[in-house]
């Protein structure tokens, strides 16, 4: 195992773990912390006078809840990478979509390092992540 670890190994592992905890802890808050009736109450009040059906809103908000816990989670242990990515990125599509109703010149500062890590980490080759369980379970 201390042949693969590298510059390049850390690197991909201190990206993936942090994005990993971004994501953990933010659904995390919105499903056991703020409730997820809260969190789509929430989004009703910042929408305003923009009417998206509530048969719309509950699923994304439930979606991109759960997407971002388990994913998330996922990240951080380093086990079927590339479709938590995947996951992550349609959730920040949405998120992106939402806040862009409510309010079309919206601060990112949440979303972008997200964008950021996401972005890299999907650019940078697998055969660096060697300090995550699907290398360790597809190379025992």
């Amino acid at each position: 195992m201390t042949d693969y670890i590298n510059n390049e190994s850390v690197l991909t592992f201190v990206l993936r773990v942090i994005l990993g905890i971004l994501f953990f802890f933010q659904g995390y808050d919105k499903i056991f912390k703020i409730k997820l009736n809260e969190v789509v109450n929430t989004f009703q009040a910042e929408l305003g006078s923009i009417a998206v059906p509530k048969a719309i809103l509950v699923p994304i908000a439930y979606f991109t809840s759960f997407v971002e816990l388990i994913a998330g989670a996922l990240l951080i242990v380093g086990m079927f990478k590339t479709y938590a990515l995947y996951l992550l990125g349609i959730d920040l599509i949405l998120v992106a979509g939402a806040f862009s109703l409510i309010k079309p010149m919206w601060d990112m500062q949440l979303l972008f390092p997200r964008l950021i890590l996401l972005s890299i980490l999907l650019y940078l080759p697998n055969s660096w992540d060697v300090l995550s369980l699907d290398f360790f379970l597809h190379n025992k």
